[in-house]
């Protein structure tokens, strides 16, 4: 949020639906809000971390193309406040926010 249209834009660099969809690059900024307070509060858990599975599912399928490509991209995660690099911890950080979400799925579904 501290630099909406550099995080758009740099997220359209390498995520699959922003580098068709522009809007979507302020739309999944909202998205991430929306979900860290369902999160936190508590809403709708279930739906909260299907949402959540997807959302991260799209997101990590775009960062592998671009670690595996070797491509130098900067982290959308800071906009252009911060030149982080993409690398392996951003794959990382996808891929334990979808083990969360299925951790969580399982659990609540077998409750």
């Amino acid at each position: 949020m501290l630099d909406l249209n550099g995080f758009a834009d740099s997220y359209a660099m390498y995520d699959i639906v922003a580098k068709k969809i522009k809007a979507w690059g302020f739309i999944y900024a909202f998205t991430e809000l929306a979900l860290g307070i369902a999160y936190a509060t508590g809403f709708l858990p279930l739906l909260t971390n299907i949402v959540g599975l997807t959302v991260m599912s799209v997101s990590i399928t775009g960062v592998l193309q671009s670690v595996f490509n070797k491509r130098k991209i900067q982290c959308a995660c800071l906009g252009a406040v911060f030149n982080l690099p993409m690398s392996t911890v951003t794959i990382i950080e996808d891929a334990l926010m979808m083990a969360m979400s299925i951790g969580m799925i399982v659990a609540l579904t077998n409750s």
